[in-house]
């Protein structure tokens, strides 16, 4: 039984096989069948029985990477060797033969191989592309086969087209190409000189020549520096002379010609014509200007005679003074004359180079390893300043005004700092004004009652004045100045100085502020100027609860006493003290070294906790007063629609339930205080009995007496504010956190 045809089922070799072509052996010779190549390969290509074919490339050894063919893994590389022949001379008998050098070239992307020769001055001999490049085959009998990579090496004869060429040596490169591929490298042999050009150049140097050859090689120096130019900033200094001037000039040094161009740089509105070049380009000599000479009198070659005839052969010619004994030197500047710092010569001019760019400084640091190139500054010193003076205020208008017509012709309008007016103008719930509550201090017994509120306006330093009204004082109140910006005391009025004003930094709680004559007593100031001045302590060191600790620390000594002092006023014991006590105690241990504001920034840095919820009766006493105003008295509806959401009978919905029934039935209640009230009735699971909550709400069965709230910043200082509404800076202070701080003194 035969196996299914599957993979793995099948010993036949000939499947999965494409090619069944037949080499082609036997041909006719002379009229004459007979066999024409036996290494010719097999059906479909394959070797016969015992046939080894030879490749036809080179083999290279396979690596761990992806297989790429050679011409793309070879791609741009050459080995290149080292190679000489001797060639015979027959006809000569200066010389048997000659040594001629060679570079051989083996390109591995395709085996192919070129030979050139190198070319030498005055050979008289055909030199350069030797052998063009193409693939060189064996020499007989191993005609029908290529040159590889493998039949080179160092020290070895190696002939191509019948002449021997001998390899010496290679470059690196190629040295390590053949250790990798598995070549054993030979050492490296020596190259003879050829005897007749060592005979002919010993010659040379013992003869002199009729007319000596100068050649000066300026092609490699183009080649080299084309389009590179060295660029230095200098500084013609003219001022000695008469209507002399500063002159700042730009030097381009050309370095693949050493030529110099000048340009100047003008400045705008400088009054001179705008050209093109100072100097154009060209050699600069160091020693200018050298001189007026005769045409040809500065060459570089001098002609002593010239021969000719009229002979058969005519041959013209002329003789050179190779001594050179009327020649005129000049030196001119190079690229190792300049440098930052140092003066130069142009044309009886001494410019100073200032500074350069940065290629002219790589250019030195790699040339010449120069490192220092500290610039020198071209700018002419600052002209000695003239004091402005002006003339003193008029009194008409506002100083700036006057100041601004002594400033120009055309008067222009004084110029307001608009960054700082936007940056500190009140926007929102921010005000950027600092209000303070002050007292009139004079000697009035009418007056000494007079409460005022004075505002400190950021965006423009201004002021304004606001009195509080009083029955009953005689006084009209409001506005008792303008806003304005006010002026410090003790000012001369008619001077040429603008005056100063009133800074914010002068204001602080306890401080006296003179307004235009008027002395105000700084009593204390709103949360808002509080938080400010809490926030910029650079500019108020008496918010910095850090400088006010350490001004304590220095009482360190009475530290017994004081904690005697606050057990004594804390008569429960509750550790807490209220602000006018605790203010008592603190100034009576300092005595004068703190300021109010320095005790109210401590009074707010230890303030106690307060719980500012107010009592569940004054939320009922509010919710009753909206729903009489509105004469809501539909509660049984409001407990008949809860029963009927109340599924399971529990007397009890969830909060946000009887908000949804309140709100659909239009409950004349706000919503802030129907939440608070909800709340206050929750269990710990959200639910809240609908008959002891409406029952509360209802106004007709269950009213409740009014309830005064007294709020912690309504209440009264008596012996300074006067009986006037003023808030407080905080209700109570937890004095044994300060003493911790201060003395570490622990509670007992």
């Amino acid at each position: 039984m035969a196996l299914p045809l599957l993979p793995g089922n099948s010993f036949n070799s000939n499947v999965g096989k494409e090619k069944f072509h037949k080499s082609q052996h036997w041909g006719f010779c002379n009229n004459v069948r007979m066999l024409v190549s036996d290494e010719k390969p097999g059906i479909g290509g394959e070797p016969l029985f015992g046939q080894k074919l030879k490749p036809k490339y080179s083999m290279y050894p396979k690596g761990t990477e992806s297989d790429v063919p050679s011409w793309v893994a070879f791609d741009k590389q050459v080995l290149s060797f080292d190679a000489y022949m001797e060639d015979e001379v027959p006809d000569k008998s200066q010389e048997d033969y000659r040594i001629r050098y060679y570079k051989i070239y083996f390109y591995p992307e395709d085996d192919t191989i070129q030979v050139n020769e190198p070319e030498l001055k005055n050979s008289g001999l055909p030199q350069g592309t030797f052998i063009r490049r193409h693939r060189i085959c064996l020499p007989p009998p191993d005609d029908d086969q290529f040159y590889t990579v493998y039949h080179f090496n160092i020290n070895i004869d190696i002939v191509f087209y019948g002449r021997t060429f001998k390899i010496y040596d290679c470059d690196v490169f190629t040295k390590n190409f053949l250790r990798k591929i598995g070549v054993k490298l030979n050492p490296p042999g020596k190259c003879p000189e050829d005897p007749y050009m060592k005979a002919r150049k010993e010659k040379l140097e013992h003869v002199e020549p009729l007319r000596p050859y100068q050649y000066t090689d300026t092609l490699k120096q183009f080649l080299d520096h084309d389009r590179q130019i060295l660029r230095f900033f200098g500084l013609w200094d003219d001022t000695a002379s008469m209507f002399g001037d500063r002159r700042e000039l730009v030097l381009h040094y050309f370095l693949s010609d050493d030529t110099i161009e000048v340009k100047e740089l003008n400045p705008p509105n400088s009054g001179r014509d705008i050209s093109s070049l100072f100097i154009r380009r060209r050699k600069l000599p160091k020693y200018g200007p050298p001189g007026i000479y005769q045409p040809g009198q500065i060459t570089d070659q001098t002609v002593l005679n010239m021969y000719g005839g009229w002979s058969v052969k005519q041959v013209n010619g002329y003789l050179l003074d190779k001594y050179q004994l009327g020649k005129l030197d000049q030196e001119f500047y190079k690229d190792s004359d300049l440098a930052v710092g140092t003066t130069i010569n142009v044309w009886g001019r001494k410019v100073l180079l200032c500074n350069c760019d940065e290629f002219t400084k790589c250019y030195y640091k790699n040339k010449y390893g120069v490192e220092n190139f500290t610039p020198i500054s071209c700018k002419p010193p600052p002209p000695p300043k003239i004091e402005r003076k002006f003339p003193p205020y008029t009194g008409f208008g506002s100083e700036e005004d006057s100041l601004r017509s002594c400033i120009s012709l055309v008067p222009t309008p004084h110029r307001r700092d608009f960054r700082k007016f936007v940056e500190k103008d009140s926007y929102g719930y921010i005000s950027y004004a600092l209000r303070y509550f002050a007292k009139l201090i004079t000697h009035k017994c009418a007056d000494t009652d007079r409460m005022f509120v004075i505002s400190y306006f950021l965006s423009d330093n201004t002021m304004s004045v606001f009195e509080l009204t009083e029955r009953n004082s005689g006084a009209t109140g409001g506005k008792f100045l303008r806003r304005a910006r006010v002026k410090r005391p003790g000012q001369e009025v008619f001077k040429s100085e603008l005056s100063e004003y009133i800074q914010p930094e002068e204001l602080y709680v306890g401080a006296r502020v003179n307004v235009n004559g008027y002395i105000f007593h700084l009593l204390n100031a709103d949360e808002y100027t509080l938080n400010y001045m809490e926030k910029n302590l650079s500019r108020f060191p008496f918010s910095n609860i850090e400088l006010i600790l350490e001004k304590l620390k220095e009482e360190k000594p009475k530290s017994r006493e004081v904690k005697l002092a606050f057990t004594a006023a804390d008569s429960m014991g509750t550790k807490v003290l209220d602000y006018n006590a605790f203010r008592e105690i603190i100034m009576s241990i300092t005595v004068g070294k703190l300021t109010d504001h320095e005790v109210i920034t401590i009074a707010r840095y230890y303030r106690a906790l307060e719980d500012k919820d107010p009592h569940v009766n004054v939320l009922i006493t509010m919710a009753h007063e909206q729903l009489k105003k509105n004469a809501f008295e539909n509660f049984d509806r409001l407990i008949s629609t809860c029963e009927y959401e109340d599924r399971e009978k529990k007397k009890v919905l969830p909060s946000k339930d009887i908000r949804r029934l309140c709100k659909s039935s239009r409950l004349p209640v706000k919503e802030d205080l129907l939440a608070s009230l909800l709340s206050r009735f929750e269990d710990s699971e959200k639910q809240v009995n609908y008959d002891s909550f409406f029952f509360a709400l209802n106004w007709r069965i269950n009213p409740m007496t009014e309830w005064e709230t007294v709020l912690y910043n309504t209440e009264k200082i008596g012996d300074i504010w006067m009986g006037s509404p003023s808030p407080i800076p905080v209700r109570y202070i937890s004095y044994m956190r300060l003493l911790k701080d201060v003395f570490d003194l622990e509670e007992d």
